[in-house]
């Protein structure tokens, strides 16, 4: 019969096996969490830190582009809006968060 099963013989404990230690154990996922904070997270902060400096800079007179994809003149600027010539006499208000970039002066003439 010992064709078909083959036969379980007793083997030897092992010995007591260590414990890793939990320095070992986290020191891979410490090493992942550095990796990620200096390939995502810290230039993403950067960029959302200039965002927010150019967005403050706006103000009356300077030329932007939306993230939706106008582009005009600022004509007044308010405290969370903008108000915005897009065309002659055209004036839309977007949100001041929406500033995508500010142009260089006279980009608008160009177009």
């Amino acid at each position: 019969m010992s064709f078909f099963i083959s036969e379980a013989w007793a083997q030897q404990a092992p010995a007591a096996a260590q414990q890793p230690d939990l320095i070992s154990g986290l020191l891979p996922f410490a090493l992942l969490f550095v990796v990620f904070y200096f390939l995502l997270i810290r230039p993403q902060q950067k960029r959302v830190k200039e965002h927010k400096k150019m967005v403050e800079a706006v103000g009356k007179g300077d030329e932007i582009a939306t993230s939706g994809g106008l582009v005009g003149k600022v004509t007044a600027a308010g405290e969370n809006f903008l108000e915005v010539e897009v065309a002659e006499n055209v004036r839309v208000k977007v949100q001041r968060q929406l500033v995508a970039s500010v142009l260089p002066k006279g980009s608008i003439k160009s177009l």
